[in-house]
């Protein structure tokens, strides 16, 4: 198991006991900009889940499972991404409850895994892929310092925008 922690998360790679959470998240509302939604099954649930799984084994690192050490509760995912079609390497975040809105969990997962992505994975460069209409991530970005990079190709050559990370940590 990898893992990285934080001064209030711990974030490790996804276990069978979060495919729960993760479901929960998946079918929800909030899932929309990555894919998910109510309009799915469970079994699409699983499917995504095993895909953020599998992405360890296929590329040696992958998307953290975000806890909190006060309560051992899975809260989002923070991490690298880079499936077969993608364009770049991302690094991707989610919370998964409007509950862990608003407390800096994911910018504080998020920065530790930029940290973890350029000085342990050695990136020379990371992106995240943003929906247009996803204000609380695009406000993450601007928080972390990214800059929107027009020219950047999209997954899907959508309207998706690409937000680009400077090298290295916040510190």
């Amino acid at each position: 198991m990898y893992r990285l922690d934080t001064e209030r998360l711990i974030l490790r790679s996804p276990q069978t006991e979060d495919l729960r959470p993760w479901t929960s998240f998946f079918l929800s509302e909030r899932a929309k900009p990555l894919g998910g939604g109510p309009q799915h099954s469970a079994l699409v649930a699983w499917r995504a889940f095993a895909s953020i799984a599998g992405h360890w084994t296929l590329n040696g690192c992958g998307p953290f499972v975000c806890l909190t050490k006060a309560g051992d509760k899975a809260v989002g995912l923070s991490g690298p991404w880079f499936p077969e079609s993608w364009p770049e390497r991302e690094l991707s975040w989610s919370l998964w409850s409007e509950e862990a809105e608003g407390l800096g969990l994911a910018y504080e997962a998020a920065a530790r895994v930029r940290q973890h992505v350029f000085d342990d994975l050695r990136w020379e460069t990371a992106v995240s892929y943003i929906a247009p209409d996803n204000a609380r991530s695009i406000a993450l970005a601007e928080r972390l310092g990214c800059h929107c990079d027009v020219d950047a190709k999209t997954p899907d050559g959508d309207a998706t925008l690409v937000f680009r990370h400077p090298a290295g940590s916040l510190d």
